[in-house]
């Protein structure tokens, strides 16, 4: 599938599929996107409850890596400790994270975000002191789950591109993935999206949303 670089509203590059008309990441701005959702809302939200340590975050959908490139960076400022486990079916080319530009905007350790890419997959990993980075390449329906997980990044294609990963069954198995008052944050806020987290037992609420979207969700395992 062909694939193509695009300058989102922040400065921030992505990769956009125009087979699907979709990309990585919002155009309003692929790192004010994962700034909020993922981090803000969801690791910030999470340590100011928990004191557990280390973090296990699983992520569905590593990408271009700039959810962990950013976790990292925080985890590290915070002294936080991290398990960091992240799927994805399809990796992105060297040829493709190469040159995208987060590094340089987030001043953040250009050898750290190229080996997060060039670590070995399906085997867990020092990343650097503190962060432990599991990559495994498998679609989500095919994950078997661990139930140790802290917080999950749902950052998968949307539902207009893939609807069979926004369904009850699949949040049926992240509710399972995750330990007691676990969360999941993702940037879809679609009410189809929120009736099957509720019915799959969590708690979800209705948060601000990035740039460009009015709202994302929040769900708690309960």
């Amino acid at each position: 599938m062909k694939r193509e670089l695009l300058r989102t509203g922040d400065g921030s590059l992505t990769i956009r599929l125009p087979e699907w008309n979709e990309q990585y990441h919002s155009h309003h701005g692929a790192i004010a996107e994962a700034a909020h959702v993922f981090l803000h809302m969801g690791l910030d939200h999470l340590t100011a409850k928990q004191n557990a340590r280390p973090i296990a975050i699983l992520e569905v959908g590593f990408g271009t890596g700039l959810n962990t490139l950013m976790t990292w960076q925080l985890a590290g400022s915070q002294g936080i400790s991290v398990d960091y486990r992240t799927l994805e079916a399809f990796p992105v080319q060297p040829q493709e994270y190469k040159q995208l530009n987060y590094p340089e905007l987030l001043e953040a350790d250009p050898e750290i975000y190229d080996r997060m890419h060039s670590l070995p997959w399906e085997s867990p990993q020092e990343l650097d002191q503190g962060f432990n980075l599991h990559k495994i390449q498998t679609r989500f329906e095919d994950y078997q789950t661990s139930g140790d997980r802290h917080l999950i990044y749902f950052d998968a294609f949307g539902p207009r591109v893939q609807p069979e990963l926004w369904t009850e069954e699949v949040f049926v198995k992240m509710y399972d993935e995750l330990l007691p008052a676990g969360v999941l944050v993702t940037y879809s806020a679609k009410g189809s999206v929120r009736r099957a987290m509720q019915a799959a037992g969590f708690e979800v609420e209705r948060l601000p949303g990035p740039p460009g979207k009015r709202e994302m969700l929040r769900a708690t395992k309960i």
